[in-house]
């Protein structure tokens, strides 16, 4: 029972499980710290999170060669099926059992407007029960929120949780996210790509070892984790 978990850079990342691989929120192209380009992303299914170009970029083109399933929510879907991607379409507290595990879209807070001023929808988070039985909670780009202890109660082996502040939680709130959740496991990710969202990841890692039992990977782009 093992799954493994890429950090391609920013808040683009990569699963590894049941023989499928899924890309999450696939942004290359003009990403400052991508650790590869587009065309070199492999992925039977794409989880978009919410319409911010930082989030969506890439994932036309990268389904056009793959032929992957995008995952989102409803009117991300319907705006993708214009595109002549081939979508399925969830919301929030909605689960569904794909190939690569059961997949229920968790509350994210934070902005989705599409690329071309589109309505978006909500923003949402991933909790994924793959197929093993291991629960990975990707929160995306989202502020701190209480009904996180929620996620939590489920028994979570790997959260991954942006720590960049200005747009998603900063370090502070990234901490007291983990003491909700209790993750065995954590990573950093959303922080470092622009000055604007600069942060020390190693020094966080350090609080959250201090103040909790969650066991912290700080990966580089491009590294990878198996758990």
């Amino acid at each position: 029972m093992s799954f493994k978990f890429t950090w391609y850079g920013h808040a683009t990342l990569g699963l590894e499980t049941g023989g499928y691989k899924v890309l999450i929120d696939p942004y290359f192209t003009d990403n400052p710290v991508a650790s590869m380009s587009a065309d070199q992303a492999e992925a039977d299914f794409i989880l978009i999170s919410h319409g911010h170009r930082d989030h969506i970029g890439d994932v036309v083109s990268i389904t056009e060669r793959t032929g992957a399933l995008v995952i989102s929510n409803y009117e991300i879907a319907t705006w993708l099926n214009s595109q002549g991607v081939v979508t399925h379409a969830q919301h929030l507290g909605g689960g569904y059992q794909h190939p690569f595990g059961y997949l229920k879209l968790t509350l994210a807070l934070h902005g989705s407007g599409l690329p071309d001023g589109s309505y978006g929808g909500n923003p949402a988070g991933f909790l994924l029960t793959t197929g093993d039985g291991e629960k990975i909670y990707l929160a995306c780009d989202t502020g701190l929120f209480g009904d996180m202890g929620l996620i939590g109660e489920q028994g979570i082996d790997l959260a991954v949780l942006p720590i960049g502040d200005n747009f998603t939680m900063g370090p502070d709130d990234a901490l007291r996210a983990v003491q909700l959740i209790k993750p065995k496991h954590v990573v950093p990710v959303h922080y470092n790509t622009w000055e604007l969202i600069q942060q020390d990841a190693d020094a966080w890692a350090d609080r959250v070892s201090s103040e909790t039992d969650a066991e912290v990977h700080v990966l580089q782009p491009g590294e990878s984790l198996i758990i």
